[in-house]
């Protein structure tokens, strides 16, 4: 993996040969894999609280589901799940946090109380949160997604989806900068599993390093993703091994940079062997 740099705030994140874990906290009842686990602030907290001493490098903290088909929450509940979130965690950490959300008052008030990222599946499509991303000198995580999380899989087509995906990451960097936000601050997603077949998240993976041209690290999540069910026959609760496999491979080809995981204890032991394994390389 070729080292590389994440500044956002104050802060500078060294990312290589081991990659950084990003653990899931998700204070939703509807989220595909563990919604309605961690509902309320305190266990939110306490659940994000174990990951640290799992080993994450940073917290993503979601209140609306992003799962296939999933219906918008209202911005007055997505505030009402993430702020105490964000707010207790900043009094007892200090792990990154980010927050996964598509809306700007969203990522305003949780940058205002201590957020240090925000993780836009949407692209940052919406002028007014590059704004606030600017306004804060935010992490910003930058995904392709087709359409919306209740009509992505509705029939998803490209033409050269490696192609696609890539120009689209690159025009967005080239957005993101025109607006303020600088290079240095950008992390990429190319979105496995949002608006895309079995065969495109399959070519994607295979072609990760496509990325590798645009100079930013990559944030992969497949943690527990649909196709690693019908590929493997595994229901949720048995999709870990699948989604360490294709985590572990990306990141050992030195096309991940960043895993966003919810078993951040496997997610951790893999980047440490690999980080390892690494420095015997002759």
């Amino acid at each position: 993996m070729v080292p590389l740099t994440w500044h956002f705030r104050d802060r500078t994140l060294h990312i290589g040969p081991r990659p950084l874990v990003m653990g899931i906290v998700n204070v939703t009842p509807d989220s595909f894999s563990d919604g309605g686990n961690f509902r309320g602030t305190a266990a939110a907290t306490a659940h994000a609280l174990r990951l640290i001493t799992e080993g994450a490098d940073i917290l993503d903290i979601g209140g609306e589901s992003t799962r296939p088909g999933a219906e918008p929450v209202s911005l007055a509940d997505e505030l009402r799940r993430v702020v105490p979130v964000v707010t207790e965690l900043m009094a007892r950490t200090s792990v990154p946090i980010s927050v996964d959300t598509t809306k700007a008052e969203v990522a305003l008030a949780c940058l205002e109380a201590g957020a240090a990222i925000v993780n836009d599946v949407s692209g940052f499509r919406d002028p007014a949160m590059i704004e606030i991303a600017k306004m804060f000198r935010a992490g910003v995580v930058v995904m392709h997604m087709r359409g919306d999380p209740t009509t992505m899989q509705l029939n998803p087509q490209y033409t050269d989806v490696v192609s696609e995906v890539t120009d689209y990451l690159q025009e967005r960097l080239r957005v993101l900068g025109e607006s303020g936000i600088p290079p240095e601050a950008v992390c990429l997603d190319p979105g496995i599993g949002f608006g895309k077949t079995l065969d495109h998240n399959l070519d994607l993976l295979a072609n990760l390093n496509s990325l590798a041209g645009l100079g930013r690290p990559v944030c992969l999540g497949v943690s527990r993703k649909g196709f690693i069910g019908k590929l493997c026959g595994r229901e949720l609760a048995a999709r870990d091994p699948g989604s360490l496999a294709i985590a572990s491979f990306a990141a050992a080809r030195g096309t991940a940079h960043m895993l966003r995981v919810h078993d951040v204890a496997g997610a951790r032991d893999a980047a440490i062997l690999l980080e390892a394994i690494d420095q015997h390389r002759r």
